[in-house]
């Protein structure tokens, strides 16, 4: 009977001799975690040529983690990876310009509502609301919470005072498995400010925001668990990240 060598082995025997068929063997064993990431971040399959290329481009990522990886830092290979493949992904969308003009307008509006209803109404409103305030219909104010997430999702930053890329949630909110005490100290008053906004939020939000970032489901796995599409899943997570920059704005 032929034993399957285990990860470690692999990555042993390969910084031994950067073998390029060990090397081969190490990506294919991740090329899961390519696709993983690709839903966790709202890219699903049904977007066809576009998918297969964000594919292509953390598939990238994933041959640089290889090529980089260092196990004597500590850090899981996988975690180093994701990273990585994120990254590459991250920045082949914000290179590419792929929302159009009309798109990321609407979403200025939205969150240019959102913002002022809560400054009106000092609660969080809701889609109905949002639409009589826009003088449209709530399909239009789905559709507009469907490209915010698209954007929030693929920068996975939460835009605080109209700058893009302040503050990411992966950073804000804590994950006892991997504890840094310098980062959380820095932090800390962020954190306090972001648990408060989050507590303003529906019941609904705030599951989604708890499955997604710190359960890390992905879009469509989170549908399954609360019986929703995962387009009605993208909307809610959309309308909790706005809710939230709308709430921390002027803090």
């Amino acid at each position: 009977m032929v034993l399957e060598i285990t990860e470690t082995d692999l990555w042993k025997k390969f910084l031994e001799t950067h073998s390029p068929e060990l090397r081969e063997e190490l990506v294919l064993r991740s090329v899961a975690l390519v696709h993983y990431l690709l839903g966790r971040l709202g890219i699903s399959q049904d977007m066809g040529t576009e998918y297969e290329d964000l594919a292509h481009q953390g598939l990238l990522g994933l041959i640089e983690a290889v090529d980089r990886y260092n196990p004597s830092y500590g850090t899981k290979f996988s975690t180093y990876a994701s990273v990585r493949i994120r990254g590459k992904v991250l920045d082949y969308l914000r290179s590419s310009d792929w929302m159009s003009r009309g798109a990321r307008q609407r979403v200025r509006t939205l969150q240019n509502a959102i913002t002022s209803l809560w400054e009106k109404n000092q609660r969080e409103p809701n889609e109905d609301e949002i639409a009589q305030h826009l003088g449209i219909q709530v399909g239009v104010v789905q559709q507009a919470l469907m490209d915010a997430n698209r954007v929030v999702l693929s920068l996975d930053s939460l835009m605080v005072n109209d700058k893009e890329g302040d503050l990411s949630l992966y950073e804000v909110i804590p994950d006892d498995g991997q504890p840094d005490p310098l980062e959380l100290f820095s932090n800390a008053e962020m954190r306090d400010r972001l648990a408060d906004a989050i507590r303003l939020l529906s019941e609904r939000e705030q599951l989604v925001l708890s499955l997604y970032y710190m359960e890390e489901l992905t879009l469509k796995e989170i549908g399954k668990v609360l019986e929703i599409s995962e387009s009605r899943v993208s909307q809610i997570h959309a309308k909790a990240i706005l809710n939230l920059k709308a709430v921390l704005k002027d803090g």
